[in-house]
């Protein structure tokens, strides 16, 4: 069964290292489009965000925002570099003796001078293998949304397909009585003049009218391009490029029926069987 290509996923994670949040969402797109936000100390990872979600995503535009709340004990360390310090303290003693004072440097002024205090930066190795993990989590999340989604939209797409079958029975029913109508209001046309008419060349002009009227044509195709939709919906490939091939194709011989149409209910049927599909395509649009 093919998926909708919207859906929402959200998985937290919360360990030693802090918590982790994935967030997915995707819509309808022609491609796989995907927008990636990252916190600043988890940048490294896009690329490998980006070729998991291709992994498992053929089309949509789908936006993956991962937040990040480091642990206390994940945070990074402070440590003074001392060598910098002891420089630091000799250039001050120096300065002090030309000076002939000696002022006692304050602790935090000399904490608060760049490159006295560094941070140690805590190695991101494990966060960075849980942050993949629970992609690949969040991912099966949204895959399994889309899947239930894609089913509820065939399930439409279904119902109104035997609703366009419906409406092909109906035409197929009356265009036989359509036929004899019009057949007769011409004959009743030329009735006065019937005697003036030669008999044979009258019943070619009403065979080529008949033939300009017959829509068995479009009824097969209307009814062959039925059955591919239901076919289709049912695969478990990607679909939408096809469909959305097959309600153009569709909508197609709807007009060329309503064109062709001398009748007010077939005419009204046309105009039921445009609905349905343009409902159709909007559905398709959904589709994976």
């Amino acid at each position: 069964m093919s998926n909708s290509m919207t859906a929402f996923a959200r998985e937290t994670l919360t360990g030693d290292q802090g918590e982790l949040t994935w967030e997915l969402r995707s819509v309808n797109h022609r491609f796989l489009e995907t927008f990636v936000r990252l916190p600043e100390d988890l940048r490294a990872l896009e690329m490998r965000v980006r070729e998991r979600i291709g992994a498992r995503l053929d089309r949509g535009k789908v936006d993956a925002s991962l937040r990040y709340a480091p642990a206390a004990a994940a945070a990074g360390e402070l440590r003074i570099n001392r060598r910098y310090l002891e420089l630091l303290l000799a250039a001050g003693a120096e300065v002090g003796s030309r000076l002939g004072r000696m002022p006692a440097p304050e602790p935090f002024d000399l904490l608060r001078w760049p490159g006295v205090l560094e941070e140690q930066k805590p190695d991101l190795g494990p966060v960075q293998e849980q942050a993949l993990a629970l992609l690949d989590r969040t991912l099966s999340t949204l895959v399994a949304t889309r899947a239930r989604e894609g089913e509820r939209l065939a399930g439409l797409i279904r119902e109104r397909c035997d609703r366009l079958l419906i409406c092909v029975a109906k035409v197929r029913e009356r265009m036989p009585q359509v036929m004899a109508e019009v057949r007769q209001r011409i004959l009743d046309r030329l009735d006065e003049v019937r005697a003036e008419l030669d008999p044979n060349r009258l019943e070619q002009e009403l065979a080529l009218l008949a033939q300009r009227l017959d829509v068995d044509e479009e009824m097969d195709r209307l009814q062959a391009h039925v059955q591919e939709v239901r076919a289709v919906v049912g695969s478990d490939k990607p679909v939408g490029r096809r469909l959305d091939f097959l309600m153009q194709e569709l909508n197609r011989e709807a007009n060329t029926l309503g064109s062709k149409s001398s009748d007010l209910e077939v005419t009204r049927l046309a105009v039921e069987m445009k609905v349905l599909i343009e409902q159709m395509r909007e559905q398709i649009q959904n589709l994976e």
